[in-house]
């Protein structure tokens, strides 16, 4: 499972990557919480999640051009100065009434991320090759995921308590330097990055206002190439629509997920053991699903994690008591950790480098469509019809995602391709 961190510069992304989630996922239990003692409302929480999904609906296909056609190393650095800055502004809307602007920063932290998910995404592929190594760091990214799970619901719920708010607003500031300082250190040509064909030199520049008018059909048209990427391979295809529908279940009961812990629970402190058991479940998943994922066929493997999905949070949001509830915690992060490395890995295997920019892009919209829509959807839901009828329709849809896993998704030739395991770069078809 260590095998990537051999590789220096995923070594590097890897441990900035880590201490950045650590930094936000201190925030994860703090900031709900503080907006929802502060207003009482259910939907007013909602719309925290709502908020951070919103800039990948609108700038996500952007940002898959962008990854494609500039540095992706320069803009995964200025993307995390940018959400450093964003955090800090978090400061001015911790006074009474002014809720709004923590709704403001968490669009423009994530707008941030968002230039910075396609970028990170196409760029481990191109550092580590799509062999074993990328099995290797799809397992240790749900290690960052279980690990920041496991430290920072409890952390952040015990430093809210004992420092506030405002301490851990800086502690995430901080830990977005830090990512950009290990970013700055990698190396600036990736091992297995796409060797371009450089550009045609023309007798004359254009103007720079022509430039600008011709940027929305540039544009248009790099993400009609990552779209047609999609439609041309069955296996990308076919499993969109699968986590399209996992996230949107799962952002719906993400969104009620800290105000059942404070009310069904009894507060911050199981709140943040719940937080705690999601990330021991990410952390379990990680040396499985290195294992599964280079032998066990992308349907069969996401069939049966999203059917364990289903029926852990249904016993997670029925249960009664922080007994029940952490083991079902535990067997929901185990699930989800297993269902989105091997949906991520499957989809970097599968696409070119060239264009796996453009294509995480689209992923990641139509995810933050449904995301968004989950996120609005399970506070309404759960305000009028309760808690345990929004855990029943969420484990519904993660049924209907685990049949259509099975049933849609093609048979794969061979899990591990040989192309880009060694030797000289790949070349853009």
């Amino acid at each position: 499972m260590f095998q990537a961190l051999r590789v220096r510069d995923f070594r590097l992304l890897w441990a900035g990557d880590l201490v950045c989630n650590l930094g936000s996922w201190l925030l994860v239990l703090a900031l709900p919480a503080h907006v929802f003692l502060a207003t009482g409302s259910l939907r007013a929480t909602g719309l925290t999640l709502a908020a951070e999904y919103l800039p990948v609906l609108f700038l996500g296909p952007v940002a898959g051009v962008v990854a494609d056609r500039c540095d992706r190393r320069r803009l995964m650095i200025g993307a995390c100065l940018a959400c450093a800055a964003a955090v800090v502004l978090m400061l001015a809307g911790l006074s009474p009434g002014r809720t709004w602007v923590l709704y403001a920063a968490l669009v423009a932290e994530n707008s941030g991320l968002v230039l910075c998910a396609p970028a990170w995404q196409a760029r481990i592929p191109a550092i580590v090759g799509t062999g074993p190594l990328l099995s290797s760091a799809g397992a240790l990214n749900a290690v960052t995921s279980g690990t920041v799970r496991l430290i920072g619901g409890p952390l952040g719920g015990v430093l809210l308590a004992v420092a506030g708010i405002r301490w851990l607003i800086c502690a995430d500031a901080a830990s977005y330097l830090v990512a950009a300082g290990t970013i700055a250190l990698t190396a600036r040509s990736d091992r297995y990055a796409p060797v371009r064909v450089p550009a045609r030199r023309t007798p004359a520049r254009r103007p720079r206002a022509a430039a600008l008018r011709c940027l929305p059909r540039t544009a248009l048209h790099h993400l009609s190439e990552g779209q047609r990427c999609v439609r041309g391979e069955p296996a990308a295809r076919t499993l969109l629509p699968v986590t399209v529908l996992f996230l949107a279940a799962n952002a719906s009961l993400s969104a009620v997920l800290i105000p059942f812990a404070l009310r069904r629970l009894g507060g911050s402190g199981p709140a943040g053991f719940l937080l705690a058991a999601l990330g021991a479940g990410f952390l379990a998943g990680a040396p499985v699903i290195r294992w599964l994922v280079d032998r066990v066929q992308p349907r069969t493997l996401l069939a049966v994690t999203l059917a364990g999905s289903a029926a852990a949070c249904l016993a997670l949001f029925t249960s009664a008591g922080l007994a029940a509830a952490l083991p079902a915690a535990v067997a929901v992060g185990l699930c989800g950790s297993m269902t989105l490395t091997a949906a991520q890995v499957t989809v970097q295997r599968v696409i070119h480098n060239a264009v796996l920019g453009r294509v995480t892009a689209a992923f990641l919209t139509a995810e933050a469509a449904v995301t968004l829509a989950g996120a609005v959807a399970g506070p309404v839901l759960a305000q009028s019809a309760g808690l345990t009828a929004t855990a029943a329709v969420a484990a519904a849809v993660m049924v209907l995602a685990a049949a259509l896993a099975r049933l849609t998704i093609p048979r794969l030739a061979t899990l591990i391709p040989l192309p880009q395991q060694e030797g000289t770069r790949s070349t853009t078809p």
